[in-house]
């Protein structure tokens, strides 16, 4: 099965596309992950990047396009795939629908911006292994200090409120039209985030495992 993920920076698709790639045994496919290992590594497409994420701005589409559609060629997508962070713009799904890897369900989940800013601030990362934890909903069990290597939790710079706000406002000029445009594919489905992971988990597979 192939799925997109929409909602705003926040809304907890990352983890939502973990679960479901556990539960169908296809890979998960972040954008944003790909781009920050370009970051790490130094890489040219890397160094272009990062101005526009400093800034919460998105990366320019035939960067992010040409980034995804060799990623979809990959044996390990053969049989469906989890895209997370892509298409963010009306041109980038254009591009998407051309690709010759036809869609099944868009899910698009729901999140108060307010919620987002306090979530997504709260945010520590590792800056050894990328473990993701939370000043509030998921603390490390020595303050500051990765569980799984002993690295250093940092606040990324795209998580700093201000950082948050930009992004939200560039997501609803930008991407929210994209809920128009699978809606009228007949492929779109709201879920409703809820405050625990779990309940909003229960929604998205009722969804994903229901019947065309």
């Amino acid at each position: 099965m192939k799925i997109i993920l929409l909602g705003a920076p926040g809304a907890g698709k990352g983890t939502q596309a973990e679960i479901i790639c556990e539960r169908l045994s296809i890979p998960a496919i972040s954008t944003g992950t790909i781009i920050r290992e370009a970051l790490k590594s130094g890489t040219e497409m890397g160094r272009k990047a990062k101005s526009y994420m400093d800034a919460g701005q998105l990366v320019p589409d035939e960067t992010v396009i040409g980034i995804i559609q060799e990623r979809l060629k990959e044996e390990d997508c053969k049989n469906g795939f989890v895209l997370d962070g892509f298409p963010r713009t009306i041109v980038q799904a254009e591009a998407l629908d051309k690709m010759g890897f036809p869609i099944d369900k868009v899910l698009d989940i729901e999140v108060a911006d307010e919620y987002i800013i306090i979530r997504t601030s709260g945010r520590r990362v590792c800056d050894s292994c990328g473990a993701i934890y939370h000043v509030k909903y998921k603390l490390s069990k020595v303050e500051g200090v990765c569980d799984k290597c002993g690295g250093t939790l940092i606040q990324r710079k795209d998580d700093q409120p201000e950082t948050v706000k930009e992004r939200l406002k560039v997501y609803h000029e930008q991407t929210e039209p994209l809920k128009e445009y699978y809606q009228q594919q007949g492929k779109l489905f709201i879920v409703e985030g809820e405050d625990g992971i779990e309940a909003t988990t229960r929604k998205i597979l009722s969804i994903i495992e229901a019947q065309p």
